[in-house]
């Protein structure tokens, strides 16, 4: 029927495409539409099995990828213009540009969908699944990586295939989701496998693959709600060391945690006895601090993470920069003329850091983008009984990148079986627990602080322990599955 609609229609077929992929953006948080998921990934199947030529896969695969990520990730152009101060002229290309370089990876799935598309449907279904699920890889590894927006991200809590995140993490996941969306063509085998699958999810939702750990301890989460366009400016610096000083007054636990550049400045620059009253307060239940700051030495400057309190002091500096935010790429230093983003030239901190010992625990503290990485965050494991998120979303405003970061974090703690922290400045500072359900939020974009209990875990989930691998080996062997029975296209 498709095909005889789009034989009738030929024009309509990348609009359709491209409108598929935005109506995927709402399989995401915080829309949480997860069951939608298949019949995105279906619609996406469908268009490429009735393409006539391996052009009109890489188009429609372009297409799906715009309107997916032009949609899903236009918070882009808030950093960029509202935050960043690059002239709306300019920010909207560059947006743009940057989705479009996204929509690559849908591109070449579908270009080699029909390359090399299989010539029965089981062989078919498999072979997309494995292509989206490795597009979604290769998106999240190079240019330094963009995991945002990965197919198995839908599924995070309370989705039941969320239970198959500490055996295949993330990555696995867009494989099933695809898989399943794919079968759907043939209802009477698509609907009982993705009841299969739900089942299944279910059930290994219902197994401890880590367990708690000692004594529960209190925690504060500082959401400071400081504006972005006030935090680097010199006039407002002491109102907000004021600011994170009476919140922390207020609300004594043994482990309190501030956002990321909580205090924007160099750790030597805050005033010595502001620190020291910090460590009064943090010790106050025998506890910790850890706040977000700048650190340096001779290599350069860091985005860290540091504690005080009754622990000797500590620091976790960031390992995964932000390009452009963070870092400037080689030949980009025109781009960033026509950009006011303050402290983009960050040195990376070393990729295996100790995780920070307070309040008795041991917490594997993260930085921000960092958490978007499952590979790199089960570094710190099995040391590591906690997980900390210190964060600054301000730069994306009222957009859909908040709700969309903290289910990128509810994916860590399922995949590690950890309970994660989130202090972030503007939202969503949370607290997850070690199924990767959200026990606790604070709503965007208020002062506030979130309190609570949180146990440390020890064990290892299967990904904790084989990272991506286990997830790759299943690509790998449906992408040979299909292969075997291709039929070879030109054009």
């Amino acid at each position: 029927m498709l095909k005889a609609l789009l034989a009738e229609h030929p024009a309509g077929h990348y609009p359709i495409a491209a409108l598929t992929g935005v109506v995927g953006v709402g399989c995401f948080a915080p829309f949480g539409l997860f069951w939608l998921a298949p019949l995105v990934w279906l619609g996406f199947f469908q268009l490429l099995r009735v393409a006539e030529s391996p052009r009109q896969g890489l188009l429609t695969g372009l297409a799906f990828g715009l309107g997916f990520f032009c949609t899903g990730v236009s918070w882009v152009f808030v950093s960029l213009s509202v935050f960043g101060g690059m002239p709306w002229w300019m920010a909207g290309p560059a947006a743009f540009l940057f989705c479009a370089v996204m929509a690559l990876f849908p591109m070449a799935a579908g270009y080699a969908f029909k390359r090399w598309q299989p010539a029965d449907f089981w062989r078919q279904a498999v072979f997309f699944a494995a292509l989206i699920a490795a597009a979604d890889w290769l998106k999240g590894w190079i240019f330094t990586g963009f995991p945002w927006l990965t197919v198995g991200y839908s599924q995070a809590a309370p989705s039941p295939l969320a239970g198959f995140a500490p055996l295949i993490g993330v990555h696995g996941l867009s494989l099933l989701v695809a898989l399943s969306g794919a079968l759907l063509v043939r209802w009477r085998v698509g609907a009982p496998f993705a009841a299969l699958l739900a089942i299944g999810g279910f059930g290994l939702q219902q197994v401890a693959w880590t367990t708690p750990v000692g004594e529960p301890i209190s925690v504060a989460l500082i959401q400071g709600n400081v504006p972005q366009e006030m935090k680097f400016r010199p006039e407002a610096f002491f109102r907000t060391l004021d600011l994170y000083r009476d919140l922390i007054t207020q609300n004594p636990a043994q482990l309190t945690v501030l956002p990321e550049t909580a205090i924007p400045a160099f750790i030597d620059q805050i005033p010595p006895d502001y620190l020291d009253e910090l460590k009064t307060l943090a010790q106050r239940q025998n506890g910790d601090l850890i706040f977000g700051t700048l650190t340096g030495d001779d290599r350069g400057y860091y985005n860290s993470a540091v504690s005080l309190g009754s622990s000797p002091l500590q620091v976790y500096s960031k390992n995964h920069l932000v390009p452009f935010g963070e870092f400037i790429p080689a030949g980009f230093a025109w781009f960033m003329a026509y950009a006011n983003i303050p402290m983009s030239s960050f040195t990376r901190g070393p990729e295996v850091q100790t995780p920070l010992a307070v309040a008795g625990q041991h917490v594997a503290a993260n930085i921000c983008y960092e958490d978007v990485f499952g590979e790199e965050i089960i570094r710190a494991l099995p040391q590591a009984g906690i997980l900390a998120n210190l964060s600054n979303t301000a730069w994306f405003g009222h957009s859909l990148a908040q709700p969309q970061h903290l289910q990128i974090s509810q994916m860590r703690a399922a995949e590690t079986g950890r309970p994660m922290l989130r202090a972030t400045n503007t939202g969503m500072t949370a607290i997850i627990d070690a199924q990767g359900h959200v026990d606790a939020v604070l709503p965007a974009f208020t002062t506030g602080v979130l309190r609570g209990d949180v146990r440390a875990y020890e064990g290892m989930t299967p990904y904790a322990r084989f990272g991506n691998w286990l997830a790759l080996g299943l690509i790998a062997s449906l992408a040979l599955i299909g292969l075997m029975g291709r039929r070879q296209h030109t054009g």
